[in-house]
């Protein structure tokens, strides 16, 4: 059986590691980039806390000795159902299991501006990109002396309060706090403004009411500005217009504000679900295809604890992973396929961190709620787990002893040159 999967994220780097070695098994692996990304760490590459060669795992390290998986870099152009066979720019694959395992990118909701201006973290390019532009406006900064520029480059906007927006955001608070003025003794960071804009009622949204309210809690003792009920409009680099006339003058806006599923061309217009997913069936089945699968993020399955689709979370990529490469196992074996796995979401709980000893934990069965410094080692061990390599945990354990330590990252480097005067409107 020739698979070919689409994306190393969680999801497709599961199933390509549970059918490596399996007889009867041809793994064809694409993706644009050579490593594994570990995401939820994304933000911590962005405020210099880890390196991105901490978070990151070369893909064909993890294929050393296999017989069965090989890997090709590129890029999905289009799928051609018909021929059984996709294209991409190094040319065309046959395969007779397709699995999309693409996840998402940000979502902008249509704005071209935002677009432009905004700053994403849906990749470790993007999250160093972030890093150097923070830096870099930094230094620049100590040369403005005008104070109304001024003020526009020491506020920051974080538009989206779900675990990514929370988390960049207290980072960036304790940086304020511990390392910046240090670093520009010049510069007054009292002035300095972070604003966490999110268009719900509270922060955490999908997670419990005390874990929603603690971490607003946390964030305002960090200093963090957090605005609630509040939508953004429009941003053209210079101010970000909210949707009750409010301007805020910034520089820089980091959008955690939502996601959309990476679709390739050849899906049908009729299969696209909201937040721009593919509908699947619970055995992961692209609906009227017998030979393409979805999952993770890219994914739209109801089920009856989740009639509104399931959440686009690591570990819905990772169980539906396990479960395809169980029944792609009995179709191989020629096994009835009416006994083949039904998907079941096993949710095992949600955590987010806000800073240093400060983070909340919600687990439902049995119902558990921690907060603070126990559920921040909670936080640090699963992600610990969850990260490829020992020596990509070592390193990472280190980062944070150290930063534990001494109140400070050793990270703050900028390795690529900035256009000066593109530096204040665009992303350059």
């Amino acid at each position: 059986m020739k698979v070919v999967i689409v994306g190393a994220g969680f999801g497709g780097l599961k199933l390509a590691r549970k059918l490596n070695n399996k007889p009867g098994f041809e793994i064809i692996l694409i993706d644009r980039y050579n490593y594994h990304q570990f995401q939820p760490l994304f933000y911590q590459v962005a405020t210099a806390g880890l390196d991105a060669s901490n978070i990151s795992f070369p893909l064909r390290k993890v294929f050393q000795k296999s017989k069965n998986v090989r890997i090709r870099l590129c890029h999905l152009t289009a799928i051609q159902p018909d021929r059984q066979q996709i294209q991409t720019d190094i040319g065309s694959f046959a395969y007779d299991v397709l699995v999309l395992a693409t996840g998402a990118n940000t979502n902008f909701f249509g704005n071209t501006k935002l677009a432009a201006h905004a700053f994403s973290m849906k990749s470790t390019v993007e999250a160093l990109q972030l890093r150097y532009r923070l830096l870099q406006l930094f230094e620049e900064a100590q040369c403005e002396t005008d104070e109304i520029e001024l003020q526009r480059m020491m506020n920051i906007v974080v538009v989206g309060a779900g675990p990514t927006g929370v988390e960049v955001s207290g980072a960036l608070a304790e940086m304020k706090k511990y390392v910046l003025p240090k670093d520009f003794p010049e510069l007054d960071f009292s002035k300095m403004h972070i604003y966490l804009l999110e268009g719900a009622e509270k922060t955490l949204a999908t997670m419990s009411e005390k874990s929603s309210a603690q971490s607003r809690k946390y964030l305002q003792r960090l200093g963090v500005e957090v605005m609630t009920t509040t939508m953004v409009k429009d941003y053209d680099g210079q101010e970000i217009l909210l949707q009750d006339g409010q301007k805020i003058p910034t520089t820089t806006v980091i959008w955690a504000a939502g996601i959309k599923g990476n679709i390739p061309e050849g899906i049908a217009p009729e299969l696209i679900a909201r937040g721009h997913r593919i509908k699947v069936d619970r055995h992961c089945r692209v609906e009227g295809f017998s030979t393409i699968y979805a999952i993770g993020d890219l994914a739209y399955m109801e089920t009856p604890k989740f009639p509104n689709g399931l959440p686009q979370v690591a570990p819905v990529a990772m169980q539906q992973a396990k479960m395809l490469a169980k029944n792609l196992i009995m179709q191989e074996r020629k096994s009835n396929l009416k006994n083949q796995f039904v998907f079941e979401y096993r949710d095992k709980g949600s955590m987010a961190t806000v800073g240093r000893n400060l983070a909340v934990v919600d687990i439902p069965k049995p119902k558990m709620h921690f907060r603070g410094f126990f559920a921040w080692m909670i936080w640090m061990g699963l992600h610990l787990m969850l990260i490829l390599g020992v020596k990509n945990r070592f390193f990472v354990f280190m980062n944070w002893l150290y930063n534990y330590a001494t109140y400070d990252q050793n990270l703050r480097l900028i390795f690529r040159e900035f256009d000066k005067q593109k530096i204040r409107t665009t992303k350059t």
